[in-house]
């Protein structure tokens, strides 16, 4: 029997091979409005790895009053065509359509930066998310609009693609359907109608631009979930509406509006939340229409997926972060190995990112996004066999010892604990959110075992453990340890966030936490604290920063996601302070002191708690690797070009007249990754690992 997800098709006359596609994002690869080669081998590999239907373009703009400021396609000028053009042969080349969403994001934007035009909408209400006041639009404005939809329609037709998408998701289209920004009075405003003039008139002009060479969808809301907005029976009424127009091929229903921080990051649910939240959304709105409904919320393991199409709800299942964390997953599942699958695990880092103005990457797959010099896939070695032994289970020695393996290479991997995952086996204690995020490393458990590696648990091991080993090379990934000995004093009375990870501390009464790190790792202490408040073991809870926030490298949808938990837990929260000392109190009711310095007056404050529990990241714990490095034939020396370019390390050599049977080198060669090098996240480690070790 067909698996449902991988039958056939029929989409306005197109034939898909698979009821599984992307749906439109930008990853920020893009710089100049054009399809970079980039971002061109990042949607290439989904179709190779056998994707129905691949969206690219999110948030295309068609007019110079939209800016593309974050990596967008900008349809604006011909100079999309020719670059679109070849994109579009790539992807077809592997079996996949490809389609494109167009939009004007509409207040949705910014307007200093750019060519630095006042955004626009149908009435001046300031967005909340990019915080400028538009410019109500004036008729000219909106035949202008018209306009240029159906400019960008020509362009996207002429390059080849198979569809369009218009984008009516907070934008510029649906800025005039909400109550909440439309205030006109004129033909435009009021009455359902009226507030759906605008999206008629682009979608009659789209069609007359397309000609039939194109099928036309739309993504929409499926609820505002605001107060005086758009709810569920609103969006199924206006759904009904554009349905029965004639104009759409198909309708592609989205989650809540993103025009605020917490309405995106429940459009874009991280770790710990519900999956597929809104199904239930789409699954109404297929009850109502006849033309196909599309759908893309969390669904990221194989079996949402087969429920949303086998159910009805949906005819094609938008499986967009799962591809981010496999683009090949079609492919394995085909093949009969969906085990195989690397399942997204909601990290959010690509979302992350990209909200800090930095580009998209994955938490666990090192290579989505660098195809160019990180393959998705380890291809064997042609060279001699080595012997390659890995210290240490985390996320780094697993990548290591993973890729080494599918090198074709003889593995060996020591690992001091009783379980693997180092550090994220800890975070995976703290809540649900953590626990999900460090299933990350299961992937790598179960590749690691299927591709031979010799796994010593319970096995700490010093430099002459390591060299009976005979070994060609030696990776180090030993990992770091907590440092608190830069306090000023009292770094003998507090505990460390591995402490409560682990179990080893359980704070109780007032707990200070001091987050000198800015991202999850506090806060994930202060989440497991707060379920310790529930059994009354925890009294009250203070959350301390030097930063001028919590969460300070935590955007949209991770920052608001932890702030619902802060705020509704009575967590008490301190901005700009050092955590400078701990001192011990005698017969005063309370155990400690924690004095805390204002980072921009000096001014000192002093803290009656409990327990201090601090996160300051860690310092390497290096100590194998120095004792192995003077030893090595490299003496642990990593060419750090090679090694960013994604090439192999040369060949280095403590006697350069000589060759050692086992490659081109005297002695074993010596490397360390992840936080044995420094003290930086998981996506780094694995990176450090794969790109080092690739072409051993």
């Amino acid at each position: 029997m067909t698996d449902p997800l991988l039958e056939p098709f029929e989409l306005g006359g197109l034939r898909l091979r698979n009821r599984i596609f992307s749906s439109s994002h930008s990853p920020g690869y893009n710089t100049d409005g054009t399809p970079s080669e980039r971002y061109v081998r990042y949607h290439e590999e989904k179709a190779k790895g056998g994707i129905g239907l691949t969206m690219i373009g999110g948030s295309s703009n068609v007019s110079v009053d939209s800016a593309s400021l974050w990596g967008q396609l900008n349809f604006g000028t011909e100079a999309i065509v020719e670059p679109l053009a070849a994109m579009v042969e790539r992807i077809h080349q592997h079996g996949a359509a490809v389609m494109c969403q167009l939009t004007h994001m509409g207040r949705r934007n910014v307007s200093n930066d750019g060519d630095w035009l006042p955004t626009i909408a149908p009435s001046p209400v300031r967005e909340p998310m990019h915080r400028f006041w538009p410019k109500q639009m004036e008729r000219s404005d909106i035949r202008r609009v018209v306009g240029d939809f159906a400019d960008a329609t020509r362009r996207a037709a002429s390059a080849g693609l198979d569809g369009i998408e218009l984008l009516a998701t907070s934008h510029l289209l649906d800025q005039f359907w909400s109550p909440l920004v439309n205030f006109r009075t004129d033909g435009y405003g009021g009455s359902l109608g009226n507030r759906l003039r605008l999206t008629m008139e682009v979608l009659e002009a789209v069609q007359t631009a397309a000609d039939g060479r194109l099928l036309v969808g739309l993504r929409m809301l499926g609820t505002e979930d605001q107060l005086g907005g758009l709810d569920e029976e609103d969006c199924c009424e206006i759904a009904v509406t554009l349905a029965t127009s004639g104009l759409l091929d198909f309708l592609n229903i989205a989650g809540p509006a993103l025009s605020t921080d917490d309405g995106l990051s429940k459009a874009i649910p991280p770790a710990g939340t519900p999956l597929a939240p809104y199904l239930p959304v789409a699954a109404a709105v297929r009850r109502v229409v006849d033309v196909p409904i599309l759908h893309a919320t969390r669904i990221t393991d194989l079996a949402s997926a087969r429920h949303a199409v086998e159910s009805g709800a949906v005819d094609l299942v938008g499986m967009t972060r799962a591809h981010f964390a496999d683009p090949h997953l079609v492919a394995k599942l085909k093949r009969g190995e969906a085990g195989r699958i690397r399942t997204c695990v909601g990290a959010s880092l690509c979302i992350n990112r990209l909200h800090l103005g930095l580009d998209s990457v994955c938490i666990q797959n090192p290579a989505t996004g660098r195809e160019a010099t990180v393959p998705q896939l380890v291809v064997r070695s042609t060279a001699s066999r080595r012997r390659v032994v890995v210290v240490g289970g985390g996320p780094a020695g697993l990548e290591a010892a993973r890729t080494c393996a599918e090198r074709g290479h003889d593995v060996v991997l020591f690992e001091a604990q009783d379980r693997l995952g180092g550090q994220l086996a800890l975070m995976a204690r703290a809540a649900e959110r953590q626990r999900e995020v460090a299933s990350l490393v299961d992937w790598l458990i179960s590749e690691v075992e299927l591709v031979g590696v010799d796994v010593r648990l319970g096995t700490p091991v010093d430099a002459e453990a390591v060299l009976v080993e005979a070994p060609d090379v030696v990776v180090v990934a030993t990992g770091g340890r907590p440092e608190v000995n830069y306090l000023e004093s009292g770094a003998e009375l507090v505990a460390t966030s591995w402490d409560v990870l682990g179990g080893q501390v359980r704070p109780g009464g007032r707990v200070l936490v001091y987050d000198d790190h800015g991202d999850e790792r506090g806060l994930a202490v202060v989440e497991l604290l707060v379920t310790e408040s529930l059994d009354r073991r925890v009294s009250g809870l203070e959350l301390v920063t030097p930063d001028r926030h919590v969460g300070l490298d935590l955007a949209t949808p991770l920052g608001p996601a932890y702030l619902r938990m802060l705020y509704g837990s009575g967590v008490v929260m301190i901005s700009d302070h050092r955590l400078v000392g701990v001192e011990s109190v005698e017969g005063e009711g309370s155990a400690l002191r924690a004095v805390l310095r204002n980072e921009y007056t000096g001014d000192e404050v002093v803290h009656a708690v409990d327990a201090v529990v601090v996160e300051h990241g860690v310092v390497p714990d290096e100590h194998l690797y120095l004792s192995l490095r003077d030893g090595s034939a490299n003496t642990g020396v990593v060419d750090l070009v090679a090694l960013a370019a994604g090439d192999s390390q040369p060949a280095f050599r403590v006697n350069p007249g000589s060759t050692s049977d086992s490659g081109s080198t005297d002695g074993y060669l010596l490397y360390r990754v992840g936080d044995c090098v420094a003290s930086r996240d998981v996506a780094s480690a694995l990176l450090d690992a794969r790109r080092l070790l690739q072409h051993l």
